[in-house]
């Protein structure tokens, strides 16, 4: 148990120096009042058959004074304790986010074993239940607690006898390791449970979410979903439950035996010391009430058991994510994010040459010895069918994963050796998971090149992309927030949010992007809203190296050049004419698609 307590302290000092030698002072006579409270009163009881009044009086005025003293410093140490909670809270979350932030790439935060560490530094984070800063304010709370236990064993040590003492102080002590018994029972199994954990928590934030209220309702299954959180969580409380009835009706109870026998056996000491006269009545007040306080420091302590067993789980858990961001910023090339300027790139092409690329714990390849090049000024096209390995080669050409072999050259240069922040700067990207910022509508564009915000280049992307008219209705306008959480704010719809989206990257290119990506980017619009959008969006972007990624060849047809994707390799590349001319894959595709598009409109007719 000492291990917790040292990563505990060791915390601490993020509070600040000053406000902790303050909380430890503190601390110190908040433990000690009592001890004196004991002493005082004792006195008065043992002068009481021989001193005067005023003598008398003068002693309970200063032991009440002591009492109040301890009255006063508790509130104290409560409200300082909380500026040290937040102080320390957040200085973990800063380390969360710098954690979760330090990699170039995203492989930790697609990593599952890393994920888990993360979802579990942030959950008491989230929650506010047992957090780090609990926890070091918990330690002020059990010097509290050990102050005035030794306090109380001096005073009975000094008043009838150091063995009396000593057997106080070692009850105490057993019932103490009892209580927390089921605290270190938990923490055993805990580990164990963490994917029930998991689904239990799933099923929940399902049942008390707003995205699945509708579909819990209409399909009537609230029942269901109420049983399954009810299994589950019963699931991983079992196994805890069964090894906490275990120790507490066998061991505890043996403690509880051992600890009251000793405890009697010094009360009768001390009593029969008092009836044959060999303790005064001071020193008979002192060794009962100080037995008495010791004792009942042998109880759970609520303000730092809890907090002190699990308050560092947090840390813990962010520790072991920090160790794996470590691990893989050892081994990833885009954690050298100085190299050479990349202003201005591409000019002419990039080239893909033999690139590979297996995801972590992956058994197959995605992208399987590549060769691509995509030209300055064209328009290329990448289709094929899911888990071709599409997405993966936009996170590849955004760096966000280095390949595993293989080289992406710019202009004959090696990506690796130009800057990844100056390269991705050159980058406006459509990513068909997009990111729904609740923020300001403006802001939402902005964020595709933040570093050049300038309004009237706002206006003319959303003009654009044909979202100007929706934003134009707003009650802020532009500066209305795109969340109905919000004061004065709303939500869109799926293809507004995409029209959003589109002008997010052309206000990039705006701003001196030269590589254009688009990931299904009118996966959200009908038909006839992307033949509308690509008639105005295609003449945007001419002279614009781009690469395009969809699943409706509507879409592909009008590229300049068409590859066609399959096991992580190109198995077809030309115009939309002659790979229907070859009659290969894309043929096939097309023709399939170009059927179903048919029957939906012989059907609709």
């Amino acid at each position: 148990m000492i291990e917790p307590r040292l990563l505990i302290v060791s915390n601490i000092r993020h509070a600040g120096f000053a406000i902790t030698v303050f909380l430890a002072i503190v601390s110190v006579t908040a433990g000690l009042a009592p001890v004196g409270f004991v002493i005082g009163i004792s006195n008065v009881i043992g002068r009481i058959p021989t001193a005067d009044f005023p003598s008398l009086a003068a002693a309970v005025i200063a032991t009440f004074a002591m009492f109040f003293a301890q009255q006063l410093l508790t509130p104290l140490l409560a409200s300082v304790g909380t500026v040290l909670k937040h102080r320390v809270d957040g200085y973990v979350h800063g380390r969360v986010i710098e954690a979760s932030l330090r990699t170039a790439g995203i492989g930790p935060l697609e990593d599952q074993e890393s994920l888990a560490g993360l979802r579990e530094a942030v959950e008491s984070l989230r929650t506010g239940w047992r957090t780090p800063g609990d926890a070091c304010v918990a330690i002020f709370a059990l010097v509290v607690r050990y102050v005035r236990l030794i306090g109380f064993l001096v005073v009975i040590g000094l008043a009838i006898s150091w063995l009396a003492a000593t057997a106080i102080g070692a009850s105490t002590l057993l019932f103490r390791y009892g209580h927390r018994s089921g605290l270190r029972i938990r923490m055993r199994v805990w580990p164990r449970m963490m994917g029930l954990r998991r689904e239990s928590a799933y099923f929940r934030d399902t049942g008390l979410g707003v995205g699945a209220a509708k579909e819990i309702r209409v399909f009537g299954i609230a029942p269901w979903l109420i049983e399954r959180y009810r299994t589950s969580h019963l699931a991983f409380l079992g196994p805890m439950w069964r090894e906490r009835r275990r120790v507490n009706v066998n061991r505890f109870l043996w403690f509880s035996t051992v600890g009251l026998a000793v405890v009697a056996a010094v009360f009768v000491i001390i009593l029969r010391s008092a009836a044959q006269g060999e303790v005064t009545l001071t020193e008979l007040s002192l060794g009962l009430q100080a037995a008495i306080g010791a004792i009942l420091l042998g109880e759970f302590y609520h303000e730092a058991d809890d907090a002190t067993q699990y308050g560092m789980e947090a840390v813990r858990a962010l520790a072991g994510f920090e160790r794996r961001v470590e691990g893989f910023t050892a081994k990833d090339a885009l954690a050298v994010a100085d190299g050479g300027a990349a202003t201005g790139l591409p000019r002419s092409e990039i080239r893909l040459e033999g690139v590979s690329f297996t995801y972590p714990g992956a058994s197959r390849p995605t992208l399987d010895g590549l060769d691509l090049t995509l030209r300055a000024g064209e328009c290329t096209a990448l289709v094929g069918l899911n888990g071709a390995g599409k997405t993966t080669l936009v996170k590849l050409l955004a760096r966000l994963y280095d390949a595993d072999e293989g080289t992406i050259f710019v202009d004959g240069r090696d990506v690796r050796d130009l800057s990844v922040d100056l390269w991705r700067r050159q980058l406006a990207v459509i990513f068909q998971n997009f990111n729904r910022y609740e923020m300001s509508a403006a802001d939402n564009v902005v964020f595709g090149a933040i570093e050049h915000r300038a309004d009237d280049a706002v206006r003319a992307a959303v003009e654009a992309a044909g979202i100007a008219t929706v934003f134009d209705a707003l009650p802020y306008g532009l500066s209305s927030p795109l969340s109905p959480s919000l004061d004065g704010g709303t939500d869109l719809s799926g293809g507004q949010w995409q029209r959003v989206a589109i002008a997010r990257a052309l206000y990039a290119i705006d701003a001196g992007a030269r590589l254009l990506i688009l990931d299904e980017p009118t996966a959200a619009l009908d038909v006839r809203a992307e033949a509308q959008f690509l008639n105005e969006f295609f003449p945007l972007t001419r002279g614009v190296m781009s690469l395009l990624i969809s699943h409706r060849f509507s879409s592909v047809r009008r590229a300049d050049r068409i590859v066609v994707l399959d096991g992580g390799q190109i198995v077809e590349d030309g115009t939309h004419d002659s790979l229907l001319a070859g009659n290969g894959r894309y043929a096939e595709l097309f023709n399939l698609q170009a059927a179903r598009f048919a029957a939906d409109d012989e059907d609709v007719r």
